[in-house]
């Protein structure tokens, strides 16, 4: 169901109404859809997917990031010495 802004604003209450009855709303703004309002009770689009088997969780946590190089001098510098 496709609602533009103004009319969202104006029937907030009965538009939510309809989501918590299990309804998407699809807002639109002058006629191009912009936002969903969904169910909170369902699954997320990223829980949908890995039910399907479209995508696959991480195993592990990320990585720490490594420590900075600490120099004295510009970026520059380390890079040529890189290249000797």
């Amino acid at each position: 169901m496709g609602v533009g802004i103004r009319e969202l604003r104006d029937g907030l209450s009965r538009h939510l109404k309809s989501v918590r009855e299990g309804h998407t709303i699809t807002v639109t703004d002058h006629g191009r859809p912009i936002a969903r309002i969904v169910p909170a009770d369902g699954p997320t689009v990223l829980e949908l997917m890995i039910a399907e088997g479209v995508v696959t969780p991480a195993r592990a946590p990320r990585r720490p990031l490594p420590e900075p190089i600490k120099t004295a001098g510009p970026v520059s510098d380390l890079i040529s010495e890189q290249r000797r």
